[in-house]
């Protein structure tokens, strides 16, 4: 058995921006791009048509979004301003540290998140009080290129694991993308019915942490 474990609202909360779009303009203008009047129609507007459960990166959407109203982003400023404009305050949640270092005891693991910001996983986990060296791997979407509940984000971590995805105890606050663990025949503990102590405990026990 390898322990994968869900990142936000699982092990840490971050604050993102109220109104995304307009953080990721406010951005684009400090690196120079004259941003389109009716951005906020173009931020919302579907540009990359991608296989469903696919991720599409957010500089590529901001790119194209831009490309879609006339307007270039030389020097990489889609993918500087999506970083910049998602900078956000983190704050481990209980247990979190605990749960982590329960599931090494046990075995290997891996950490799987959605996310389609670059970098934006590893400096949420420089600003936790988790410790990056605790998982064997880490596993997004944006770099996978596939969002939870896809069967190919689990099977990615697990192949990062050395593990089959069917021996994978995914740990979660999301049933609907973190569930998908049970698509490929491994097992979902849900944070909505137990706490990230009691899965601690329970490893530590040699019991099953599903609730």
């Amino acid at each position: 058995m390898a322990v994968t474990f869900d990142l936000f609202g699982t092990l840490v909360d971050a604050e993102y921006p109220s109104d995304p779009g307009s953080a990721v303009a406010d951005a684009l203008r400090e690196y120079g791009v004259a941003v389109p009047d009716d951005w906020d129609d173009a931020y919302r507007e579907v540009h990359i048509d991608a296989p469903e459960g696919a991720e599409v990166p957010l500089p590529a959407h901001v790119a194209a979004a831009l490309r879609s109203r006339g307007v270039d982003s030389p020097d990489n400023a889609a993918r500087r301003a999506v970083i910049t404009a998602f900078d956000p305050e983190v704050t481990t949640r209980p247990g979190a540290v605990d749960a982590v270092a329960a599931a090494r005891e046990a075995g290997a693991v891996g950490l799987l998140s959605n996310c389609s910001v670059p970098e934006l996983v590893a400096r949420t986990l420089i600003r936790s009080d988790l410790d990056r060296r605790g998982f064997d791997d880490i596993t997004t979407s944006v770099a996978c290129g596939w969002r939870k509940p896809h069967r190919q984000a689990f099977e990615a971590v697990a192949r990062g694991l050395g593990v089959d995805a069917a021996e994978l105890l995914h740990v979660g606050d999301d049933p609907d993308a973190d569930g998908g663990i049970e698509a490929v025949g491994g097992r979902f503990v849900n944070l909505r019915e137990t706490t990230l102590e009691s899965v601690a405990a329970r490893l530590r026990a040699g019991e099953d942490p599903c609730p």
